[in-house]
């Protein structure tokens, strides 16, 4: 697949699309309580880590480096001054079709349609190869693709910063997984890269590409993040330096992110300290709530208190939603 087709540009998923691709999903789930993974699988592995935060902040400024993306955030969010709240809604939904039931990851992905179906509108301004008043919608193939490549990049990219290296074998199992979550998204297998390679080559593509390019109020959107703008939570400057660090320079630039000396020094020295420390946390701090919610329903027990308070973390709330009540 040419990384920049515009083959799909105009490409909306439909309500049949989704429908024959959440069918399609069912259907090679051999544990609908496990959810569409189970605890034995790469995904569960990977997706369990805390560390995944460090690729958060660089997978949400790639994300509105598309002008379709930020605007659509603009338009119809009022998360705007709240990336925060952006973090835990994007989580809620991933979280809750890795580690849920399937009847949850279904209904996740029948609401993330849904609230996608109300999202569209035009470009109040010129971004990159985008006029001024481009016809923008949340539910096209391209844009979504767009969206989840971030997302799985990021985390392998904050996965092997701080751990032992996938293999390459691990890489393809884990990205043929990402295929099958890729279809709650709304995204079919012929719509993505087919290997780990490929798909490289598509974020390198997109990477350098005018389908990309950061508005002004990406910008504003991007600087918010990084200082943790309506949160409690401030982001420390090592933190920032990092995603910075993660990202290509044309997003720094474009961004307006300084990255210069003190901030090269801050990522040398986390470096020295992190990773080891990290590795050596307790699983109960180490392993998110999310994973740790799922482990307790797959044991038929009700998520202890310290899950619940690790979820409000990552998910904004104490429980995975879409639970069906006993």
């Amino acid at each position: 697949m040419n990384p920049l087709s515009s083959i799909d540009c105009d490409k909306l998923v439909s309500q049949p699309d989704i429908e024959t691709l959440l069918a399609a999903v069912v259907g090679g789930t051999p544990d609908p309580i496990a959810g569409i993974f189970g605890p034995g699988s790469v995904s569960w592995r990977i997706n369990r880590e805390s560390a995944l935060f460090l690729g958060a902040g660089r997978a949400a400024l790639l994300q509105i480096a598309h002008p379709w993306v930020a605007a659509a955030i603009a338009e119809h969010s009022t998360v705007l001054d709240r990336p925060i709240a952006r973090f835990h809604n994007t989580f809620r939904i991933v979280f809750t079709m890795v580690f849920g039931s399937v009847d949850q990851a279904l209904a996740a992905a029948r609401h993330l349609y849904s609230l996608h179906t109300y999202i569209h509108g035009e470009l109040p301004e010129d971004v990159a190869r985008w006029p001024r008043g481009s016809r923008y919608q949340a539910n096209n193939v391209a844009a979504l693709r767009w969206v989840f490549a971030t997302l799985v990049e990021s985390a392998v990219l904050a996965h092997d910063w701080i751990l032992a290296p996938l293999t390459a074998v691990e890489r393809e199992q884990y990205y043929d997984e990402c295929k099958i979550l890729a279809g709650l998204f709304g995204l079919s297998e012929a719509s993505l890269p087919g290997s780990w390679e490929e798909f490289c080559a598509y974020n390198r593509a997109m990477h350098n590409s005018d389908e990309l390019g950061v508005s002004d109020k990406a910008r504003v959107m991007a600087h918010n993040l990084l200082v943790g703008a309506g949160s409690r939570i401030r982001p420390p400057f090592w933190y920032r330096a990092l995603t910075m660090e993660w990202l290509p320079e044309r997003f720094r630039n474009e961004f307006d992110l300084k990255f210069a000396g003190a901030e090269k020094k801050a990522v040398q020295h986390v470096k020295r300290w992190l990773p080891a420390i990290y590795q050596r946390l307790p699983f109960t701090i180490r392993f998110i709530g999310p994973w740790r919610e799922g482990q307790a329903r797959l044991a038929g027990r009700r998520a202890d208190a310290l899950t619940r308070w690790n979820n409000r973390f990552w998910i904004g709330q104490p429980l995975l939603p879409f639970a069906k009540c006993a």
